[in-house]
């Protein structure tokens, strides 16, 4: 985002005088995305206005509250608003995704419950970062472990995500019903449950989106291992640890991850795996030179 040069004016000199503390930041928050607003992109005549922006009667009618309540509000006034409230609020001022977070974190000491938007896919810069990592094999996925990118490191030492359909790159889909990716995994039922556990925590997280549902639903009846871990109620985060894979080719590869939100998308995680020794390094090389 372009950052437009500072100029001294006399506006920016009053607000440089202004105390820097605020005992009422809900209130100051309020009124400054208030003045923001253009009224005539709200069906409000613009003219004979002392102020800019919207007055409070009109971000009244627009939230469907009394004027003095509103006004109380903007004062310090009018107690702490429920959550309807504050989303009517949000939509009343155009509040963005990051704007309305803020202004319950304001109002309630909470964020407000997550907003699911279906991925596109990765940006452009993340897909690069991914790619940076030649010999760390990386991906970035879902709430439901859908793996939505990765590197040329995660195709030659975990999966080759690109030979697969894109609904059909999904961790879970493959560590309980590819037999090939099973017996890779020395320790198959302890990584199982551990990414059920996270599965259950993520997807509740993200307010568990459609389609988690029905891949839950999916394993629940294909796999009875996978019903009965879902069932144990066991809730983990991705956090850091340790993969060992048997690798077809290489042979037993050992491996740290770390796994990373990825800020303003809390849908989609970013997971980083990094050879636990020089020789798995070198196995980890070998494979990815094998791709070229």
């Amino acid at each position: 985002m372009a950052v437009k040069p500072w100029r001294h004016t006399g506006m920016a000199t009053d607000r440089l005088s202004m105390p820097l503390t605020d005992n009422n930041p809900l209130g100051s928050f309020l009124k400054d995305r208030r003045a923001r607003l253009d009224p005539a992109a709200f069906g409000f005549p613009a003219m004979h206005r002392r102020t800019p922006g919207l007055r409070r009667e009109e971000v009244a009618q627009r939230a469907n509250v009394s004027t003095t309540w509103y006004t109380w509000l903007e004062q310090g006034r009018g107690g702490a608003p429920s959550t309807e409230v504050l989303e009517r609020l949000a939509r009343a001022l155009a509040l963005t995704a990051v704007e309305r977070e803020h202004l319950f974190l304001l109002a309630q000491r909470r964020p407000p419950e997550i907003r699911y938007h279906a991925p596109a896919g990765v940006s452009v810069r993340l897909q690069r970062i991914l790619d940076a990592l030649e010999y760390s094999p990386a991906y970035v996925k879902n709430a439901a472990w859908d793996v939505v990118a990765w590197n040329r490191a995660a195709a030659a030492v975990l999966t080759d995500y690109a030979t697969l359909e894109a609904g059909r790159r999904n961790i879970l889909r493959l560590v309980f019903g590819n037999p090939r990716l099973r017996e890779e995994m020395p320790n198959w039922d302890e990584v199982a449950r551990s990414m059920v556990a996270v599965l259950r925590a993520d997807t509740t997280r993200a307010g568990m989106p459609d389609y988690a549902m029905a891949l839950i639903e999916e394993l629940g009846q294909s796999s009875p291992e996978f019903a009965a871990m879902w069932l144990d109620q066991d809730v983990l985060r991705h956090g850091e640890g340790s993969k060992l894979i048997r690798h077809a080719q290489a042979g037993p590869i050992a491996l740290d991850y770390s796994a990373f939100a990825i800020d303003g998308q809390p849908d989609l995680g970013l997971v980083i795996y990094t050879p636990a020794s020089d020789a798995d390094a070198e196995r980890v090389k070998a494979l990815i030179a094998g791709q070229r």
